[in-house]
């Protein structure tokens, strides 16, 4: 049975992994915290690293730990860095000492979200706020010191734990009204989905930059009708502009107009797998929660 060490194993895609392999891995699992049955792990902390990863010599390393506060990594810049790019850089010394798969999980936020057609891997990445850029800067100590890796990135990520679903039917429950953007499009993805991607890479030898997201593409403010929609909830869907929208809830942070990803290189360069639509990922989540 191969040993993969996860990071960030207490957030949504984490937990996604975790129960993707469920026992079919022998799981190093590790976080900021340490709990029963996780092991306390700095990821910015060379030596840490380094120590850990040679003590139990993982077959995998798969990255999910991130600094993935938008707005506060505009503020926060050396702790993002840290965090996004130089644990990264870590984790990938660390795997490519033990000869260990390297799988990190990016960001649609590495391009600039102007584009008008859906971005591939081999588009030039053009980060436009903190969060993105010091990504990138993950990205690419990941390809300079990693052997073996996989980088995906993904996009309006929805699991277990705090998220835009949750959070929509939570305020479904004191308001009889929300207000949700309706000019930003991309494709809500289920860890779920992302963490059987992640899977079906990691046993293969397939290396490279993926993008991993679900199939199809929607609005914020369609998602939200669709959630509601889906869960027969009653309660209406504002359709706001992004500039609208600043106005009533300032951000420090440029989000992308069109963070649309395509899912080229999985699709060219493997067989027998693919992301699911987005709604059907949707159902399969909302079957599986309480509400």
């Amino acid at each position: 049975m191969k040993k993969i060490l996860v990071t960030g194993c207490n957030g949504q895609l984490g937990r996604a992994v975790r129960c993707e392999y469920a026992e079919q891995a022998d799981f190093l699992l590790t976080d900021v915290a340490q709990q029963d049955g996780i092991v306390s792990l700095d990821i910015t902390d060379i030596d840490a690293v380094t120590a850990l990863v040679r003590k139990e010599r993982p077959d995998v390393i798969i990255n999910c730990a991130a600094h993935t506060n938008v707005d506060a990594c505009e503020q926060q810049w050396d702790l993002a860095y840290r965090i996004n790019a130089i644990g990264p850089r870590n984790l990938s010394i660390a795997a490519a000492e033990m000869d260990a798969k390297m799988i990190h999980i990016s960001t649609d936020y590495v391009f600039e979200g102007n584009g008008t057609r859906p971005y591939t891997e081999f588009d030039a990445p053009n980060p436009v706020s903190a969060y993105g850029k010091t990504k990138l800067e993950g990205e690419k100590f990941v390809q300079a010191f990693a052997k073996r890796y996989f980088i995906i990135r993904t996009a309006w990520l929805y699991g277990d734990g705090k998220n835009f679903v949750k959070t929509m039917l939570g305020l479904a429950k004191t308001h009889d009204e929300v207000s949700v953007v309706c000019d930003q499009r991309g494709t809500p993805t289920s860890a779920a989905e992302l963490a059987k991607m992640i899977r079906f890479l990691e046993n293969t030898d397939n290396y490279g930059v993926f993008h991993g997201t679900c199939e199809g593409d929607t609005n914020w403010a369609d998602f939200t009708d669709m959630i509601f929609q889906k869960t027969g909830t009653d309660c209406r869907v504002r359709h706001v502009t992004s500039a609208e929208y600043a106005k009533m809830n300032p951000a420090a942070a440029n989000r992308p107009a069109y963070s649309i990803l395509d899912n080229y290189m999985l699709r060219l360069t493997t067989d027998g797998f693919a992301m699911a639509q987005w709604e059907d990922a949707l159902d399969a989540y909302l079957g599986g929660i309480e509400r």
